[in-house]
């Protein structure tokens, strides 16, 4: 059953290790009948029995991936009907759950062609398994089967759609010698096929390693006081294939001679790494000059400050400064003459309870969900800047109060929104769009979907650069958990690519209660 509410917690323990299999092909159009005998049990007519296996999708995961039925190679895919049946309820919904139920009815019409053996049969998949729709014939068994009989005493309700999907896994498990395996991303769902016997895992064909996301912190290599000190001075360094055998592209490391004292580098492919180039502060003619305060900001800098990375990603706790980093070095980018200007967004996710609709216009109506960008813009772009003198200073205070006689006077940040060097971007009317040279900020990445990270990628022209922020750990969209997100798996798709850098900052700067905070609570 799909999860309208509630986190999308990580997948319960499984009953074995076997994970679902992941079939790379995904050209429509290349079903082939599959009519076989009925009277030979799946997987039997090609010797492989106890190999194949029989997988009976929940509706939430062609929900989630209407094309997941590519994914599980030459074993067999079972849709019950009442998939169909709950995925219809969703076809009129204009979001991103309304159009995967759409795509899921044209997808199996393109699949079965019309052909009702098909439909019943099997169609062939690309990887060698069949697709094919089931009637419930479960309750034909009931008076004949003790294990049918107990289930109904235990799960009466059998109009209920969840109920029917688990009571079809268990016909098909009692009719079938291969293992029968329910896909759901429902936990409640997946305890429920536990405890009659059925065994059940989560759909992870789009999740990234648990390794990947667990920890923050940047590579650390040893090295001996000689190579460093030739790294210092030459600011390049090649690394032995050992040593270099595990880092991607662009990534950032930190070399040590064994003593407390890190030296940053990135290492541009092939082994070779190199020192960061940073300015001395990031120059801002009508604010504050910014520094990075560690080692890890002045990596996420570096990335952000170099015209051939187009998208960088960045893991970050609270208070690491990954928005303030990423709106200072725009700024700074902007007034050199790199981009046009900076585009700033987020995904509209609340954490609890919302207000409901918000009046005014599109700038309003983001403004709270921006806010945190906002308050950067604050802090880089304060409304009295020091002056060079105190008799400016009187005069700009006699010229602030004149004009507030008037007319508010509008802060520095919204002074730019309206000469359009800043623009608010609402990702769901982004699909479509072209962005060319410009800076695009999106704030929170982590609460999107693949599927809406991948949008926001594709909108990317010549000239513009995308940085992706967020923490895979603070999550409040229910269809995304810290392994599937748009953020993570932006990373992992992307990664060691020349054009792509990833960091991750583990450093509180905001202040000890706030470090204190994201690192004990």
């Amino acid at each position: 059953m799909l999860l309208p509410h509630g986190p999308h917690l990580p997948p319960v323990a499984r009953a074995t290790a076997d994970a679902v299999s992941v079939y790379t092909e995904t050209q429509p159009g290349l079903f082939q009948d599959a009519a076989r005998s009925n009277n030979l049990p799946v997987g039997s007519q090609n010797g492989h029995s106890g190999q194949i296996k029989n997988y009976v999708l929940d509706t939430n995961v062609l929900l989630h991936d209407p094309h997941s039925v590519y994914r599980f190679a030459d074993n067999h895919v079972w849709i019950p009907i009442e998939v169909l049946g709950e995925t219809d309820k969703f076809k009129n919904e204009q979001s991103e759950r309304g159009a995967n139920a759409r795509t899921v009815h044209r997808f199996l019409c393109r699949c079965f062609n019309q052909n009702k053996k098909l439909v019943t049969q099997g169609a062939k998949t690309p990887g060698g398994g069949t697709i094919r729709i089931a009637v419930n014939e479960f309750l034909s068994d009931l008076r004949t089967n003790k294990e049918f009989r107990r289930f109904q005493q235990n799960f009466r309700d059998l109009e209920h759609p969840d109920n029917r999907i688990l009571a079809f896994c268990l016909y098909v498990q009692s009719k079938h010698l291969e293992r029968t395996i329910l896909v759901t991303k429902d936990l409640n769902m997946q305890l429920k096929a536990l405890a009659i016997g059925v065994e059940a895992q989560d759909y992870e064909n789009d999740k990234v390693e648990i390794s990947d996301v667990e920890d923050y912190g940047q590579r650390t290599i040893e090295l001996d006081p000689k190579s460093l000190q030739r790294f210092a001075s030459s600011r390049e360094l090649e690394l032995e294939p050992k040593q270099a055998a595990a880092l991607a592209a662009n990534e950032y490391v930190f070399f040590s001679a064994g003593d407390n004292k890190l030296m940053p580098a990135r290492h541009m492919g092939g082994g070779l790494c190199r020192r960061l180039d940073l300015p001395p502060a990031l120059v801002n003619p009508r604010g504050v000059h910014l520094k990075p305060m560690n080692l890890g900001q002045q990596c996420f800098l570096d990335a952000l400050l170099d015209p051939a990375i187009g998208l960088v990603t960045c893991y970050g706790p609270a208070g690491t400064g990954k928005t303030l980093l990423a709106v200072a070095a725009g700024l700074h980018l902007c007034w050199s003459g790199v981009f046009s200007g900076i585009t700033i967004s987020r995904p509209v996710v609340a954490m609890g309870d919302t207000l409901g609709y918000l009046p005014g216009t599109l700038d309003e109506k983001m403004k709270p969900w921006l806010q945190s960008i906002y308050d950067a813009f604050e802090l880089l772009l304060p409304p009295n800047p020091p002056s060079d003198g105190s008799r400016r200073t009187k005069r700009n205070k006699s010229e602030l109060n004149g004009a507030s006689a008037h007319s508010p006077q509008l802060k520095p940040y919204e002074q730019l929104i309206e000469q359009g060097l800043v623009e608010i971007e609402a990702l769901c009317y982004i699909r479509g769009r072209s962005i060319p040279n410009r800076y695009f900020v999106l704030d929170e990445a982590q609460q999107l979907t693949p599927l809406e990270a991948k949008t926001v990628v594709t909108r990317m022209s010549k000239g513009s650069k995308l940085v992706m922020v967020g923490d895979p750990a603070q999550i409040d969209n229910p269809y995304v958990d810290s392994r599937s997100n748009g953020l993570v798996y932006t990373r992992n798709r992307l990664k060691n690519q020349a054009i792509t850098s990833h960091v991750c900052l583990t450093k509180g700067e905001r202040s000890a209660l706030a470090e204190a905070g994201a690192s004990l609570m």
